[in-house]
């Protein structure tokens, strides 16, 4: 059993201190506004109500909030005990390229352990372990929370430094783009006269299955969306990868489309809520 902080108990945070706590860790769970981690608290998650109680003993801390300027506050206040030597930070949060360097040098300067561990996967994934972590970090560092990591999915150590960070922007702008895509197909084959599920069984069936294009195609044809990744936070990370990458046009219209989609309401629901725009 690992002693583990999670600081921050969004719906990404509250999952994984779930999943932990379901297979033996000791989790406790720390929000900035604490009744959102006491609302997530119970069945083996503890809420705690400063940074200094969340960290006590904790052998590995995962910061899991909205972007780099909210990470960087908190690792600031929680330095103190970051510092000393017992406990791995794993930063999951995703906060593109400049922020992931910035922190890196913080926790350089601290003398504190740090991985650039991002995941890939949502809600659903983080509550069932399989969610994909996109680590950079010395060896040593992924060793000490290999448990953790484990537990909560598949490790994929792709550097030393901030390759997560760097890997992760382009993992999210592709799935954006995938949704939008599907969306556009979705609404083509209603303007072409084509049946969607002629549409769909196609795509099932074929080399251009995609899995997780069809889960949303789902969700759209419903007209649900229960929020796995909310429109705002791909919005965010489309911004992202822009900022990183310059010249990237279809990034360009994916984030005109999210940005509509934000503007109309549906900043809090699924990504897939693109269809509605």
């Amino acid at each position: 059993m690992t002693t583990t902080a999670i600081l921050g108990a969004g719906l990404m945070g509250a999952a994984m201190a779930a999943r932990l706590a379901e297979q033996g860790h000791d989790v406790r769970l720390w929000n900035r506004t604490a009744d959102k981690a006491r609302a997530a608290a119970g069945d083996g998650v503890t809420a705690v109500e400063s940074l200094a109680d969340a960290l006590a003993g904790a052998q590995v801390a995962i910061t899991m909030l909205r972007d780099g300027d909210a990470v960087e506050e908190v690792v600031r206040a929680a330095l103190p005990q970051l510092r000393d030597g017992r406990v791995v930070w794993v930063q999951a949060s995703t906060v593109g390229v400049e922020a992931a360097d910035r922190l890196r040098g913080l926790a350089d300067d601290a003398g504190v352990a740090v991985l650039d561990a991002p995941v890939s996967g949502s809600t659903s994934p983080a509550r069932q372990g399989s969610l994909t972590w996109l680590v950079g970090g010395p060896a040593a560092a992924v060793e000490q929370a290999r448990p953790v990591l484990d537990d909560l999915g598949t490790v994929v150590h792709v550097g030393v430094g901030q390759e997560g960070s760097r890997l992760k922007l382009l993992l999210n702008l592709w799935m954006a783009s995938a949704t939008v895509a599907m969306a556009d197909a979705l609404s083509g084959a209603d303007a072409l006269g084509v049946p969607r599920d002629a549409l769909l069984g196609v795509l099932d069936g074929g080399p251009l299955g995609m899995p997780y294009a069809l889960l949303k195609a789902g969700m759209m044809g419903e007209h649900a969306y229960p929020a796995g990744f909310p429109v705002d936070l791909a919005l965010k990370d489309v911004r992202l990868a822009l900022d990183a990458l310059g010249s990237a046009p279809l990034a360009r219209v994916v984030e005109e489309r999210l940005a509509a989609a934000s503007e109309q309401g549906h900043g809090r629901d699924d990504l897939a809520a693109v269809a509605e725009v």
